[in-house]
């Protein structure tokens, strides 16, 4: 496992497969693990770089001051992996990454996915993590894992799957960093919002929401697509704020073909 040191911050990330390279990047849990139904199959087609983003998993868990502060430690840790530009596919937070990626290091990026994200904060967001930061708080670690199910997986899932979530819980919360450091990660998606600035993206972009998304809601990546330049949309019907595991294959058909045109 690599390893980088950059602003106060050890950050880990891990290298598979062959092919043109790939970044993956996680959600607000932030590890690299929440890639595991992707990566067997993807590094098969890419070199992959995952990473565990500051203040979450193996890294330092540290706070986090903003999403650029998190896209710097990606170009470290590119510097390092010898990588000096790669397709890209984020999930929320991730996305996030990715846009301030293609805004701030445009050189480093060829194309992008943004997966499930957010143009801004807006009222609807700031009270659902409102009281995440509540539960992680005075609840604790357990109480928010339980809590984010419930945003990420949709109602058939979770019904269908539910004796697998105590463990998936367990797994998730283990990767937190404490109810100062999430926090300070959930402030920094909030904060983020460079709207003004989308009409400069100049890579490929596509976005891949599901209608049932109830954590970033549709109407997020629809302002993606209507703001940056060229960006295509994939909106499909049903997986919820997880798609890339509830509903794998529809996920790949979203988003493979797009990574693989990138020459």
């Amino acid at each position: 496992m690599p390893v980088v040191q950059r602003a106060g911050c050890t950050l880990h990330y891990w290298i598979e497969g062959s092919g043109p390279p790939l970044v993956l990047a996680s959600g607000l849990g932030g590890t690299a693990e929440w890639w595991a139904p992707q990566a067997e199959a993807y590094a098969r087609r890419f070199t992959l770089l995952r990473f565990d983003q500051r203040g979450t998993g193996a890294s330092s868990r540290v706070p986090v001051a903003s999403v650029e502060e998190m896209a710097a430690d990606l170009v470290a840790i590119l510097d390092h992996a010898g990588i000096g530009r790669a397709r890209m596919l984020g999930h929320s937070t991730g996305g996030a990454i990715g846009i301030a990626m293609a805004l701030d290091h445009p050189q480093r990026l060829s194309s992008l996915v943004v997966y499930a994200s957010t143009t801004h904060g807006d009222a609807y967001r700031r009270r659902v993590f409102a009281l995440r930061k509540l539960l992680h708080a005075q609840g604790g670690v357990a109480a928010y894992a339980q809590y984010t199910s419930l945003l990420l997986y949709p109602p058939y899932w979770i019904n269908a799957h539910d004796g697998r979530l105590a463990a998936m819980e367990a797994a998730a919360g283990a990767g937190l960093g404490s109810a100062e450091v999430q926090g300070s990660r959930l402030d920094a998606i909030l904060r983020f919002d460079r709207r003004a600035e989308f009409g400069r993206i100049g890579i490929p972009v596509r976005v891949v929401c599901a209608d049932d998304d109830i954590l970033t809601p549709r109407y997020f990546s629809e302002e993606f697509a209507r703001l940056i330049p060229g960006a295509e949309a994939v909106f499909v019907p049903r997986g919820g704020h997880a798609l890339s595991r509830t509903e794998p294959a529809l996920f790949d058909d979203a988003v493979l073909p797009f990574l693989e045109a990138d020459a």
